[in-house]
C-alpha cells in the first residue's frame, strides 16, 4: 500500500514537471515526445499515464493554458480580437472565437466589454440572473472553518489543474462545498499563496500534501459572481477599487476567499456561480 502510494506521488511529481513546461512557455509546440521526455516516461505511454493524472490530454492542457493567456490579454484590452487569437495560436478569430467560448461562455468581445464594465463600475459586475432580486455586495458573517487543502503550484492560470487533483486525492470521501483561499494578490507572484479546499465530513487517505487549512471566522463583503471563473480577478479588483473605499470598511487580515457554488461540471460557464469573499472590519478598528 505505501509502496504504491509513492509510485503515484511519483507520477504526479513527474506529470507536473510536464504541467509546469505547458505553463511556462504556452506557445511552444509541446511534442509528447519532449514532454514524455521531460517527465522520465516512456513516449508510448506517456499520453496514457498524463491523461489519468492531469484528468485530461496534453492537447486539452495546452488548449486551455493558452485560452487562460487569451483571457489576460483581452482584458489587458490593448490588442485586438483578431491580434488576440493570433498571439494565442489561432489561424483565425472564428476558430478563436469558437474555441474562447467553449472556455468561458461567451464571445471574446462580449468578455473584454465585461471586463472593462467591471473595472469601471461595480455595479456593473455580473449579477445572478435566478429571479432573486440581490444587492452587488452584502455583508456577511462566516464561521471559523477547517478545510482539507492542497496549495496550489504555478500561475493562476492552473489552478482548476490543483483543484482536481484535491479531488482525486478525497477518493471516496465525500466533499460538501469547494472553496478557494487566496493569500495576497494574485497578480503578484511574490507572496501569493492559493489553496484549493473542500468542507468534507469524512476520513481521507493519508496524503502528505494535503493539509487542514484553518480559515478565521468574521465578516465578509459577499459578491456572487455570474459566469466563468476566468471573471473573478476582474470582481474582486472592481471590489477593491469601487466598492470598498466608500463602504466604511477596510480589508481585515484573512485569506480573501472564494466559494463556489457549482461546477464546470454540472452546468455551463455561463451558469457558473461563485461567491466571492472580502474579508472585512470598520474603518479604524484595531
Amino acid at each position: 500500500m505505501e509502496s504504491s502510494r509513492r509510485i503515484e506521488q511519483d507520477y504526479r511529481a513527474r506529470v507536473a514537471r510536464a504541467v509546469a513546461a505547458i505553463v511556462a512557455d504556452p506557445m511552444a509546440e509541446h511534442r509528447l515526445e519532449d514532454l514524455a521526455r521531460l517527465a522520465h516516461f516512456s513516449p508510448f505511454h506517456f499520453h496514457r499515464v498524463y491523461a489519468s493524472v492531469a484528468g485530461e490530454t496534453v492537447a486539452a492542457t495546452v488548449r486551455r493554458v493558452r485560452l487562460a493567456l487569451a483571457t489576460r490579454l483581452l482584458e489587458a484590452g490593448d490588442q485586438s480580437i483578431t491580434q488576440v487569437a493570433l498571439a494565442v495560436g489561432y489561424e483565425s478569430p472564428q476558430a478563436f472565437t469558437r474555441a474562447f467560448g467553449q472556455f468561458t461562455g461567451q464571445s471574446p468581445r462580449a468578455f473584454q466589454q465585461k471586463m472593462v464594465r467591471a473595472i469601471l463600475d461595480v455595479d456593473a459586475l455580473p449579477q445572478p440572473d435566478d429571479g432573486v432580486a440581490a444587492p452587488a455586495v452584502r455583508i456577511v458573517e462566516h464561521p471559523t472553518r477547517r478545510l482539507h487543502a492542497l496549495r496550489h503550484q504555478g500561475p493562476f492560470s492552473t489552478i482548476p489543474h490543483t483543484h482536481r487533483r484535491l479531488r482525486q486525492h478525497a477518493g471516496t470521501a465525500r466533499i460538501t462545498d469547494r472553496w478557494g483561499a487566496s493569500f495576497d494578490e494574485p497578480e503578484g507572484s511574490i507572496g501569493f499563496r492559493y489553496y484549493a479546499a473542500v468542507d468534507s465530513p469524512d476520513a481521507w487517505p493519508e496524503v502528505p500534501e494535503v493539509e487542514m487549512l484553518d480559515i478565521p471566522g468574521g465578516c465578509y463583503a459577499a459578491h456572487r459572481l455570474a459566469g466563468p471563473y476566468s471573471q473573478i480577478n476582474a470582481a474582486v479588483r472592481a471590489l477593491y477599487i469601487r466598492w470598498l473605499p466608500a463602504s466604511g470598511y477596510e480589508p481585515d487580515d484573512r485569506p480573501t476567499l472564494e466559494h463556489y457554488l457549482n461546477s464546470p461540471r454540472q452546468v455551463s460557464q455561463a451558469e457558473l456561480r461563485t461567491d466571492l469573499l472580502i474579508p472585512i472590519r470598520h474603518t479604524g478598528t484595531p
